[in-house]
C-alpha cells in the first residue's frame, strides 16, 4: 500500500501498528553507500572477467557462467533502482533520481517512465476493474471464457512462462522499455531519450575499445538473465493460488498488501541478490522503506508474520494459475478450467 493509498477507499482503516511502520521509511546514509558499493562493486569485477575470458579465447560456458552470477547481480541493481523510484534509497530527491538513471541505464530501464508506471501499478494492484498498467496481463475466468478464439489463445499464449519469462524478458528489456509507456508525458518521453542515447553511448565506447562482438557477448546474456529472473520475482509477487483479487468499490489497499502480495521467503544468500523483494507484502504497506529496512520491519510487527508465506517450491506451482476465480477467489490453472468444464 502506497504511503497516501488510504485515500484511495475511504472505508480502509489503519490499524495501530500500521504507524509503527513509518520509522523503517528512513533511509540510512551509512547503509546505502554501503550497498552500492557491495553491489556495483562485484557487478564491474564480474563484467571486466567476462570481457577478458572472451577476448582470451577461453570456452565460452565459462563465460556464461559468470553471467548467471552477474544477472543475480543485475537484479540486486534493478531493486536500488527500484527504491530510487520510491524515493526511499536516498533522503535526497537529487541523489534518487541521479542514481536511478545511472541504474536505470545499467537496467536498460528508463527511470521516470518505469517509476510512473510502477506507482500506477502501487495504486491499482488487484484492481479487477482497473488493470494494465505495470501489471501482468490477467483474465477473469468469465472473461476468457467469453473471449474469441484469438484472444483465447493470445492469452495462453502470453502467459506460458517460457513465453512470460523467457521471449517476454528479451522484448521488454531490449524493445518495449525503448518507448514511452501509454499516457507518459513530457518528462517521461525525455527519460526514455535519455536512456537511450546513454546505451548508444555506451555501445559505441564498447565498440571502439573492446569491440561490439566482446560485448554483445557479454552484455546480452546478463541482461537476458536478470530479465527472466526480475519477471519471475515480479509474476509471483502477485500472481499465487489465493492472491487477493476484487472489484473496485470493495479494493482495500490493505488487503492488497497483506493477501495479495506474496512473502517469498528465500534463503540467505537469493534474499541478498533479490534485494529483500520477497517480503514484498511489508513493501506494498509501506513503499517508503527503504529495501535494507524491510527485514527488520516485517520482524517487528507480528502483523506481517501471519502472511501466507510462499517458497522456491510452491513459487513454480504459481506458474501453472492464469485465471482469476471470481467466484471462488483463488487463481486457477487452465487445466483445472478444462477439467471444471468438463466436469459438468
Amino acid at each position: 500500500m502506497s504511503d497516501n493509498a488510504g485515500s484511495a477507499n475511504l472505508n480502509t482503516t489503519r490499524p495501530a501498528w500500521y504507524g509503527i511502520t513509518a520509522k523503517f521509511g528512513q533511509s540510512h546514509l551509512g547503509k546505502s553507500l554501503w550497498q552500492l558499493l557491495d553491489t556495483l562493486g562485484p557487478y564491474v569485477v564480474l563484467w571486466a572477467a567476462m570481457v577478458y575470458l572472451v577476448q582470451q579465447g577461453f570456452p565460452y560456458w565459462i563465460t556464461l557462467g559468470l553471467a548467471m552470477v552477474a544477472g543475480g547481480v543485475l537484479v540486486r541493481i534493478f531493486i536500488l533502482f527500484h527504491d530510487c523510484c520510491h524515493g526511499s534509497f536516498f533522503a535526497s530527491r537529487r541523489a534518487n533520481t541521479i542514481l536511478g538513471y545511472v541504474t536505470g541505464i545499467l537496467t536498460f530501464t528508463p527511470f521516470e517512465d518505469w517509476r510512473r508506471a510502477h506507482n500506477t501499478h502501487h495504486a491499482t494492484a488487484a484492481d479487477l476493474d482497473r488493470r494494465g498498467v505495470g501489471d501482468v496481463w490477467t483474465m477473469t475466468v468469465d472473461e476468457y471464457l467469453a473471449a474469441p478464439r484469438r484472444r483465447r489463445f493470445a492469452y495462453r499464449f502470453y502467459r506460458h512462462p517460457f513465453i512470460t519469462l523467457g521471449l517476454g524478458s528479451a522484448a521488454l528489456f531490449l524493445f518495449r522499455h525503448r518507448f514511452s509507456s501509454k499516457g507518459a508525458g513530457r518528462r517521461e518521453r525525455r527519460s526514455v531519450f535519455h536512456t537511450n542515447m546513454a546505451l548508444l553511448f555506451v555501445a559505441g565506447v564498447a565498440t571502439w575499445t573492446i569491440g561490439l562482438r566482446t560485448y554483445l557477448l557479454v552484455q546480452l546474456p546478463i541482461i537476458l538473465i536478470a530479465g527472466s529472473l526480475g519477471l519471475w520475482l515480479f509474476y509471483i509477487q502477485h500472481q499465487f493460488e489465493y492472491a487477493y483479487w476484487i472489484r473496485h468499490e470493495s479494493w482495500d489497499p490493505l488487503k492488497v498488501a497483506l493477501e495479495g502480495s506474496s512473502y517469498f521467503k528465500l534463503p540467505k544468500i537469493l534474499q541478498w541478490f533479490t534485494g529483500n523483494v520477497g517480503l514484498h507484502h511489508v513493501h506494498h504497506v509501506r513503499p517508503s522503506i527503504p529495501n535494507y529496512n524491510l527485514q527488520q520491519c516485517h520482524d517487528d510487527i507480528p502483523a506481517f508474520q501471519a502472511v501466507t508465506v510462499m517458497t522456491l517450491r510452491t513459487s513454480l506451482r504459481s506458474l501453472q494459475l492464469g485465471l482469476c476465480d471470481e467466484k471462488h477467489k483463488k487463481l486457477v490453472s487452465f487445466r483445472s478450467l478444462k477439467a471444471q468444464r468438463e466436469g459438468r
